[in-house]
């Protein structure tokens, strides 16, 4: 079985309420691909997902966010739902992790509001990206280039517009990332 991402780790950034399917769905095909993928959280132990219109799952939190660097992943996914990027937004470390990594042109996957955490982080000036209608407003007031497309990929920034789109955004970040994983296997 062909496993491009093996030996690759990778960061799903989430509090209590993500939305639930657009961290399980990335999560359950790059599993296929060979990638370690990790829960971060400023949650302790547990995190609580949003599946539909009421709580979803628990969790296990791999690591606190607090504790980790960017260093320490190859990719970063960052899920929607609206309780988890309001908790996200107003923590330094989140701004911190999503910084380095853009910065350091690593592969970002972010859906639906969860692309906001882009504008906090100030790292969309310039970027071509799609979200949430919702987010619009903010993700263009931070410099964003905002797109109609339901998935949009912008070097190696890979942004959604929401769960209607989820199939087609799983199937975009599994190529981005195995992509860039063949280009740093090739330098």
């Amino acid at each position: 079985m062909d496993q491009p991402l093996a030996g690759k780790t990778i960061a799903i950034l989430v509090a209590n309420g993500f939305e639930e399917t657009e961290m399980t769905e990335p999560q359950r095909a790059l599993l296929k691909t060979g990638a370690s993928l990790k829960v971060i959280s400023p949650e302790q132990g547990l995190v609580n997902g949003w599946h539909g219109k009421a709580w979803g799952h628990y969790f296990p939190v791999d690591q606190q966010i607090a504790e980790v660097l960017a260093a320490d992943f190859d990719m970063l996914i960052l899920p929607g739902g609206e309780r988890s990027v309001a908790k996200l937004a107003g923590n330094p470390h989140v701004r911190r992790i999503i910084g380095s990594f853009m910065d350091g042109g690593k592969p970002v996957a972010a859906i639906d509001d969860g692309v906001s955490l882009l504008a906090v982080a100030q790292k969309v000036k310039g970027r071509t990206v799609t979200a949430s209608e919702t987010v619009r407003e903010s993700l263009e007031a931070a410099g964003a280039v905002w797109s109609e497309e339901p998935i949009t990929l912008d070097k190696a920034l890979v942004t959604a517009d929401g769960l209607d789109s989820l199939p087609a955004f799983v199937d975009q970040l599994v190529k981005s990332f195995t992509d860039a994983a063949q280009v740093k296997k090739a330098a």
